[in-house]
């Protein structure tokens, strides 16, 4: 792996607090999911928001799922797995442009990705904005969190 390469870890954990710290150079973020087994899939439940935020969006498991896809096929191209959107896109027999939409989902900053995994994200992000098909994506966090209707940190 280069100094440049940038490596993205998902843990799942089971009833514990949300965590979000720095190990080894890189930010964490713990988010407790319960997963369960239903007509013989894995479904994921994530935990309730907090009452009493009625600006909140609450969970969007549609865009709860897109992260967690943009993020699994991030791994797989930074794990050499594929070089390029366009391999990945060919092997999982998709659209370029709309694979390379999703995986543009992880350049987001980590506390949007941590508040829409826990339910907290604005009312009017959705998964239309998300991917970047209004204006796309701006690259630094702090526009990031103005464009979504974030607090700016």
């Amino acid at each position: 792996m280069t100094p440049t390469s940038r490596r993205h870890t998902i843990t799942v954990a089971s009833g514990d607090p949300a965590r979000d710290y720095v190990a080894d150079g890189q930010r964490v973020t713990t988010v407790p999911l319960t997963i369960t087994r239903r007509h013989n899939r894995k479904l994921m439940i994530p935990p309730t928001p907090s009452p009493g935020n009625e600006h909140i969006g609450g969970f969007d498991e549609p865009m709860i799922r897109m992260l967690a896809r943009a993020f699994h096929w991030q791994r797989l191209i930074d794990d050499g797995k594929f070089a390029t959107i366009a391999q990945l896109s060919e092997a999982l027999k998709m659209e370029q442009g709309w694979a390379a939409e999703v995986i543009r989902m992880t350049t987001l900053a980590p506390d949007i990705v941590a508040a829409i995994l826990e339910g907290r994200q604005p009312r009017q992000l959705n998964l239309h904005l998300l991917r970047g098909r209004v204006g796309g994506i701006p690259r630094d966090w702090g526009e990031q969190r103005r464009l979504f209707g974030f607090p700016d940190v």
